[in-house]
């Protein structure tokens, strides 16, 4: 990924915080056809250690757990807001007119090795967690035990778990650092007028990574 030292987050809270918020992955992978993509919400497992492991599942009929781990390192790409940017929110843009659209963006890279886990115990707790995760909001939580026992298991035995260490990551926050305070605000007024969900996300990011920027 092109990286221009501005754009570039190393903060492991912030990277575990962004995983948290936005656990859709795209896990990126080699195979016999060529290169492919399946998308797969993840947990991240160590968070705080030097041991971070993302987690997930799949169709025990999807290709991805046999040819996975025979691929030398597989990336994993988590997406957080993003939008466009127009010229015509910078107050340069009245002053020399020298100024282009562009589009502002955060994501997380994640680069392994994964693992195949066929393991029963493992899964169940994988679905489980996943399940506690993401019911936790819900006013009447649903839980892997509210199913038959015997449907559960069925269940079980038509996935497969992937497990990839976390050998390095890293974020891109392009949020308009490059940019001068008074664009900055302009960008944080435009977003905030078009008021759209992504745009309103991204509009939040941009006063908080401004102070990067040079003035």
């Amino acid at each position: 990924m092109y990286l221009p030292k501005a754009f570039e987050e190393t903060s492991t809270e912030r990277l575990e915080a962004f995983v948290a918020r936005h656990p859709l992955g795209t896990l990126f992978r080699g195979g016999p056809a060529g290169p492919s993509a399946d998308h797969l919400p993840f947990l991240l497992d160590g968070a705080g250690t030097s041991r971070r492991k993302l987690r997930a599942h799949c169709a025990r009929a999807n290709p991805l757990w046999r040819e996975a781990p025979q691929s030398p390192e597989c990336l994993v790409v988590f997406h957080g807001p993003s939008a466009y940017v127009s010229p015509s929110w910078y107050p340069s843009k009245r002053a020399h007119g020298k100024v282009v659209p562009t589009w502002n963006y955060a994501v997380v890279h994640a680069h392994g090795t994964p693992r195949a886990i066929e393991s029963r115990d493992e899964l169940l707790a994988i679905v489980t967690r996943l399940t506690l995760t993401h019911e936790a909001g819900s006013a009447v939580p649903w839980a892997v035990t509210d199913a038959p026992p015997d449907f559960i298991e069925q269940m079980l035995k038509a996935i497969v778990g992937i497990e990839i260490p976390i050998e390095r990551w890293v974020g891109k926050w392009k949020v308009s650092q490059n940019r001068s305070a008074p664009d900055r605000l302009g960008t944080v007024a435009g977003l905030q007028q078009r008021a759209d969900a992504q745009s309103l996300a991204m509009a939040a990011l941009v006063p908080t990574e401004a102070i990067k920027a040079p003035d």
